[in-house]
């Protein structure tokens, strides 16, 4: 049996470089690169697909690295790189419902859990959203506490503040057109 390859690659963006894991067909992990626990991320990841992951470049590594650009420059606000998850069935519900929140809007943990018809498994919705390893196409920076407080995020809550305004300003900018 063949073993598969899969490639890495580093993405340059304005908020720190990221890294992104894919094969020809999909993209597994986008990641900023000083997360803690990316090492485990990626070794699980290993595990998983039974791959070996080296440097290089695939079609859906060069596709996310040119929709982030557009991303970060205001252009584009919904992700086309073919995505590949890795999780459970609840975990993929929740990452699934992730996508569907619009650009520019932000729902609280417990309205994520409502969504997915399990409105008394917010803390659960919060361990998945942990679990998303694929930061900014499956928005679960627009998760907030049901305070209005950020709450956490893998990338760092400066980095989740900046996003939430980036697509707010965008949004603001487009209806002012």
């Amino acid at each position: 049996m063949k073993s598969l390859i899969l490639k890495s690659s580093w993405i340059d963006t304005p908020l720190g470089p990221m890294t992104a894991i894919g094969d020809e067909e999909y993209l597994y992990l986008l990641e900023f690169a000083d997360r803690r626990g990316l090492e485990r991320e990626e070794g699980r990841l290993r595990i998983k697909t039974k791959a070996a992951i080296v440097p290089g470049l695939t079609d859906p590594i060069r596709s996310i690295e040119a929709e982030l650009k557009s991303y970060f420059n205001g252009v584009l606000t919904k992700f086309k790189t073919p995505l590949l998850f890795f999780g459970s069935p609840f975990q993929k519900l929740v990452w699934d419902e992730l996508i569907r929140i619009p650009y520019g809007q932000t729902r609280s943990y417990l309205e994520q859990a409502e969504l997915i018809k399990k409105p008394t498994a917010y803390r659960a919705v919060a361990n998945a959203n942990g679990a998303n390893q694929l930061a900014i196409v499956v928005p679960c920076h627009r998760i907030i506490n049901s305070n209005g407080a950020l709450g956490g995020y893998g990338g760092g809550i400066t980095r989740k503040q900046w996003l939430i305004d980036h697509e707010k300003n965008i949004l603001h900018k487009s209806n002012e057109r």
